[in-house]
């Protein structure tokens, strides 16, 4: 099996290492010229739960189509951040065969996104969850594992879909899984980034924030309100290395026993992680750039609208991503002080 990785950042160059160690062909592609020097150089590093080099090819986008020497990509993993889908996908579409398959290994519902441009046949969902960050030029930190599942769109179980599955399984998580419902994952993602974008909105750790019992009614809401909007949209949602989005959904009594202990086993996965802070925290307090923010909350808060429901919690935290993106504020208590009083005014 040859896979191309579009995307060598933290997500795309983990996966890629474990499966080039593994002896799989693999080609990374990433847009960062440095990073593709390092690993050309002298490989690329994992450091963290696991400590290795491998040596892997490693090009430039624009170099994608010499590196392929006129094959048609097999399998493409693409881990690129979600804003930057369209662009990557776009010197990559016409050298793909009928065969491809793209995978996105992304947050957020960029199969929509794959499925317009190559085809839903050409597209398979992943839903991905463990942790890692991009430290360096040729270094990246593989913070620990997590969820990873597998899914075709339609929730067909397929051969090209347990190939894929069992080669991952083998050569780099060996709790990789197979869904029916890779919406239901992708969606359950969104109403725990919610949250992940909360914590973000201060300088802490994500189990700090979590564990926090006067922020935790927040938390819940903001999870509740994605929720919601999936169950609209017909998404029967899946939990998750802690995440009970079943406990999280708004209910006459609220299950505040069950998002406790929801909560309660968040903290604890991220505190067993070396990932102590988010991939958006990250984005905003130390690589100073745009998140995921709209391609995520904001995709929730537009589909609610489209079905009457409103989000008023999360698209108040996308105004503050966007002010922390922007400077006009800093991360700090106040930020979330002022969701959690929206929180008492919206959901009292």
């Amino acid at each position: 099996m040859h896979i191309t990785v579009v995307g060598a950042g933290a997500i795309g160059g983990t996966i890629g290492a474990y499966l080039a160690r593994a002896g799989l062909d693999v080609l990374l592609v990433d847009n960062a010229t440095d990073h593709v020097d390092a690993i050309q150089r002298a490989g690329l590093a994992i450091e963290g739960r696991d400590a290795f080099r491998v040596m892997v090819p490693a090009v430039a986008a624009g170099n994608l189509a010499a590196a392929l020497h006129g094959r048609a990509p097999e399998v493409v993993l693409l881990a690129v951040k979600a804003m930057h889908t369209r662009a990557a996908l776009e010197p990559l579409i016409p050298l793909l065969g009928s065969e491809s398959v793209v995978v996105s290994m992304q947050n957020g519902l960029n199969e929509r996104v794959i499925a317009e441009r190559v085809g839903s046949e050409r597209t398979l969902g992943a839903f991905v969850n463990f942790g890692a960050d991009y430290l360096a030029p040729g270094r990246i930190l593989y913070g620990g594992a997590g969820a990873l599942y597998l899914g075709e769109l339609d929730g067909r179980m397929t051969a090209r879909l347990e190939r894929l599955g069992g080669t991952v399984r083998d050569a780099f998580l060996a709790d990789t899984r197979l869904t029916t419902n890779i919406w239901g994952y992708l969606w359950g993602k969104l109403g725990y980034a919610s949250m992940l974008f909360a914590t973000a909105t201060v300088d802490a750790a994500m189990a700090d924030v979590l564990a926090d019992l006067g922020t935790r009614p927040l938390l819940a809401n903001l999870a509740g309100e994605v929720i919601r909007v999936a169950d609209a949209e017909g998404v029967r949602v899946e939990g998750f290395d802690g995440y009970d989005p079943d406990a999280m959904r708004f209910a006459d009594p609220r299950d505040w026993k069950g998002i406790h202990a929801s909560l309660d086993r968040l903290v604890a996965f991220n505190r067993g992680s070396l990932k102590q802070k988010s991939g958006i925290w990250r984005d905003l307090a130390v690589r100073r750039r745009r998140t995921e923010v709209d391609e995520h909350l904001g995709v929730v808060v537009t589909a609610g609208r489209s079905r009457g429901l409103e989000a008023p919690l999360n698209r108040r935290l996308i105004e503050i991503i966007h002010d922390l993106e922007e400077g006009r504020r800093a991360m700090a208590p106040a930020n979330l002080a002022e969701l959690r009083r929206l929180n008492g005014d919206v959901y009292a």
